[in-house]
C-alpha cells in the first residue's frame, strides 16, 4: 500500500538515469562498438524500474491520468529497448501502444495541456516508419526522408546510422560510380547522406510547391555540408595514399570528396533555380498590376543568375574532371544559357533606369549568348529540354524588349546606335533646348523655340579664345662643336691689297711734300 505518492519518484528517477546513460552511451558507441552491449544492459535496467512504478501507480493514490501516462511510460522504454536490439515488430507493437495512450490523453484534456502530449506523439511517429519500413512496408521509407528534417528526440539522432545498417545488409551504397571511377563509401554519415539524396527527387515530386521544395533542399544541403566536414576529417586522418584508385592521381577519398562537392553544387544549383521561378512569377504579377511582387526587381533575379554561374565555375574546377572534355563542353553551354539571363535582366534594370543604349548593348549581347548556347546544344545536346525551351522564350522575349528599346529612346530624343556603331536614327523632340550653339549642331534636326526668339543661339560672339603656336625659340646648342673652314688664303689676300694701297698713298704724300720724312 503505497502511502506517499513521493515513492513514486524513486523508481522513475532510477529509470531515467538508466536511459540517459544509455543514451550518452550511444553516442560513444559511433566510434566504440564495445559500448553497445552496455547500452542494451542500461535499457534493460530502465525497462525494470519503470515496471516498478508501474506496479506503484496502479495504487488508489494514483488519479487515472496518473496511471494512463506510466503505462505510455513503460511502453515506450520497453518499445526503445526492443528497437536497439532491432527487434521490430516489438519495438512497433510498444511504440504504437505509447502513441495511442498520448493521443487518447491529449483529446480528454484542456487545450493548453494537449501541446506535450502532441509533441510526444510526432516523436514517436519517426521511430515507428523506421520499424515499419524494417518489417516490410517499403512506402515507409519516403515518410521517414521527409521527417529527417523535422527530427528531434534521442531516437531520430541516431536514424541515419540505423538506415545505413539496413541498407548495407542489402549490399546499397557500399561504392558508387561516377564518371568512369569506382569509389568506396566507407564512413557511415555519408552512407546516410547519399541515401536521402537518392530519394530526395521522390520527395521533391510530393512537394506542394516550390517553397516546400526550396526546404527540403536547404535541409539536404546542410547534411551535405556535414557529409564533406566528415570526409575532410578523414583526410586529415588518413593522408596515407594507399587507397589511390588505378589510373589516377586522386585518392579514393578525394574523388568521393569530389563527388559530395558535385553533389552540393548541383542542388544549390537547382534550388537557386527554383528560388528564381518563384522570383519571376511575382515579377509577371508585378507587371500585370498585382501587389504580390512589389518586392521584387530584376536586380532579384540578375543576382541569383550571378550566384548560378559562380557554382557553375566552381563545378568547372572540381578535382579530377579538369581533363573531362565532355563534361567541359556541357558545363560550358550551361554557363552560356545562364549568362544569356543574366544579360537580359541585367538590360531589364538598366531599361527601368531610362538607359536606352546600355539596356540594348545587352539585349543584343543576351541574344549572342542565346545563339552561341542553342547551337552547343544542337551539336551535343548538352542542355535539357526544359532549359532549350527556355531559352527559345528568351530570344522571343529579348527581340520584343530591342524594339521596346529603340522605340523608347526614339521618343525621348536620344541617337542609337546599330551593332556596326552607326547611327540608326535621330529622334525628334518639341520644345528642345540645348546650349550648344546652332553651328556646333547643324548635323541635328531639333525644333528649337529659341532660334526664333530675339536672343538665339546661333554663334557666340566673341568666339571663346583658342590657343594657337607661339614663335618658337632656337637655342644654338651645337656651335662649340662646329669645326669653320680655314680662312688663310682668303686672310692673305687681303693683306696683298692693303700694301698697294700703302703704296700709291705715299707716292701722293712725297710728291707734295706731306708725309713722315719732313724732319730730316
Amino acid at each position: 500500500m503505497l502511502k506517499d505518492e513521493r515513492y513514486l519518484y524513486i523508481p522513475l528517477m532510477m529509470a531515467e538515469r538508466a536511459w540517459s546513460y544509455a543514451m550518452q552511451l550511444r553516442q560513444e558507441a559511433n566510434t566504440e562498438p564495445r559500448k553497445k552491449f552496455h547500452l542494451i544492459s542500461r535499457l534493460r535496467k530502465a525497462t525494470t524500474y519503470s515496471l516498478q512504478l508501474q506496479t506503484l501507480c496502479e495504487s488508489n493514490k494514483c488519479d487515472a491520468r496518473t496511471k494512463l501516462e506510466a503505462q505510455a511510460y513503460v511502453a515506450w522504454i520497453h518499445g526503445s529497448l526492443h528497437f536497439e536490439l532491432q527487434l521490430w515488430k516489438p519495438a512497433m507493437e510498444n511504440l504504437k501502444k505509447a502513441q495511442m495512450v498520448y493521443e487518447k490523453l491529449a483529446l480528454a484534456l484542456p487545450e493548453g495541456e494537449q501541446l506535450l502530449y502532441r509533441s510526444r506523439v510526432e516523436e514517436l511517429s519517426p521511430s515507428l516508419r523506421f520499424c515499419a519500413y524494417n518489417i516490410g512496408d517499403e512506402s515507409a521509407i519516403d515518410d521517414l526522408l521527409q521527417m529527417r528534417s523535422h527530427a528531434q528526440g534521442d531516437l531520430l539522432a541516431n536514424l541515419d546510422a540505423l538506415m545505413v545498417q539496413t541498407q548495407r545488409r542489402s549490399e546499397v551504397l557500399c561504392d558508387i560510380e561516377w564518371h568512369g571511377h569506382i569509389v568506396p563509401v566507407r564512413p557511415e554519415p555519408v552512407r546516410g547522406f547519399l541515401l536521402s539524396e537518392q530519394q530526395l527527387d521522390t520527395s521533391l515530386g510530393r512537394a506542394a510547391d516550390n517553397a516546400a521544395k526550396i526546404t527540403l533542399l536547404e535541409t539536404l544541403l546542410m547534411d551535405c555540408k556535414d557529409a564533406i566536414a566528415t570526409v575532410k576529417d578523414e583526410l586529415k586522418t588518413d593522408p596515407s595514399p594507399k587507397n589511390r584508385t588505378a589510373g589516377t592521381a586522386l585518392s579514393s577519398l578525394q574523388h568521393l570528396l569530389s563527388y559530395l562537392m558535385h553533389i552540393r553544387l548541383t542542388r544549390t544549383i537547382h534550388r537557386n533555380l527554383l528560388m528564381v521561378e518563384s522570383a519571376q512569377a511575382a515579377l509577371s504579377e508585378k507587371n500585370e498590376g498585382g501587389g504580390e511582387g512589389r518586392r521584387t526587381r530584376p536586380q532579384d533575379l540578375t543576382r541569383l543568375y550571378e550566384i548560378i554561374l559562380q557554382n557553375y565555375g566552381e563545378l568547372q574546377q572540381l578535382p579530377g574532371l579538369e581533363d573531362d572534355l565532355k563534361y567541359q563542353q556541357e558545363i560550358e553551354t550551361k554557363t552560356k544559357a545562364y549568362r544569356a539571363f543574366r544579360c537580359f535582366y541585367i538590360a531589364q534594370s538598366l531599361v527601368g533606369l531610362r538607359r536606352w543604349r546600355e539596356g540594348m548593348a545587352l539585349y543584343q549581347r543576351a541574344e549572342q549568348y542565346v545563339r552561341e548556347a542553342l547551337e552547343a546544344s544542337n551539336a551535343s545536346q548538352a542542355l535539357d529540354s526544359k532549359l532549350h525551351t527556355q531559352l527559345q522564350t528568351l530570344s522571343h522575349d529579348i527581340e520584343g524588349q530591342v524594339f521596346s528599346a529603340h522605340a523608347h529612346s526614339v521618343l525621348e530624343g536620344e541617337g542609337v546606335q546599330d551593332e556596326e556603331g552607326g547611327s540608326i536614327q535621330v529622334g525628334t523632340k518639341t520644345n528642345y533646348k540645348s546650349k550648344k550653339p546652332l553651328y556646333e549642331r547643324l548635323g541635328e534636326y531639333r525644333e528649337d523655340s529659341t532660334l526664333v526668339s530675339r536672343t538665339p543661339n546661333v554663334y557666340k560672339l566673341p568666339p571663346e579664345m583658342r590657343p594657337i603656336p607661339c614663335k618658337p625659340l632656337f637655342f644654338d646648342l651645337a656651335f662649340n662643336f662646329v669645326e669653320f673652314p680655314s680662312l688663310e688664303d682668303k686672310i692673305e689676300a687681303a693683306a696683298g691689297g692693303k700694301k698697294g694701297g700703302a703704296g700709291l698713298t705715299g707716292f701722293v704724300k712725297g710728291l707734295w711734300g706731306w708725309g713722315g720724312s719732313g724732319k730730316k
